[in-house]
């Protein structure tokens, strides 16, 4: 018993954060979002899918081609994405390393351009939209630079949590 009642508090821990993160993106209140955003809110929910997974995902979830995502409809495929730890973020010492070899002078930080330069034209590029809200996510207000090592703890997930 005791194993039902725990996971059913894990299921609705789960549905709560999945909704908190969609609702973020639901401008209209209507339980709608724009399927342009639902990268940035599985990203947000600790999930890094490929651009292949992610676009599979939104078309088990996406109704009739139709640009946008009702909760009714993305909530239990999230659920499940996130039960069975289907897209699970980068160890944390892979993130450093990875930017550690982008950051060929040692300097501890990238610059916006650099950073930019590297998303845009290497892997699966990101656009710049992505690149300007990631930009501004992630530099310093003052110096505007990218400080890695700070960052990494924001991109990756504890998984002894």
């Amino acid at each position: 018993m005791e194993n039902k009642q725990t996971a059913g508090y894990l299921v609705s821990d789960v549905h709560k954060k999945i909704k908190a993160a969609f609702e973020a993106f639901d401008y209209e209140s209507n339980n709608t979002v724009d399927v342009r955003e639902i990268g940035t809110i599985i990203y947000s929910l600790g999930c890094f899918p490929t651009q292949k997974d992610l676009h599979d995902f939104i078309a088990e979830v996406e109704e009739d081609h139709s640009g946008y995502i009702q909760l009714n409809r993305f909530l239990p495929a999230m659920a499940k994405v996130l039960l069975e730890n289907r897209f699970p973020p980068i160890a944390e010492d892979l993130l450093l390393q990875a930017f550690e070899v982008l950051d060929k002078e040692k300097k501890g930080h990238l610059e916006p351009e650099e950073l930019m330069r590297y998303m845009t034209q290497e892997g699966e590029p990101f656009t710049q939209e992505e690149m300007d809200e990631m930009l501004t996510a992630l530099a310093d207000p003052e110096t505007n630079y990218i400080y890695y090592k700070d960052l990494i703890s924001q991109l990756t997930i504890d998984p002894n949590i």
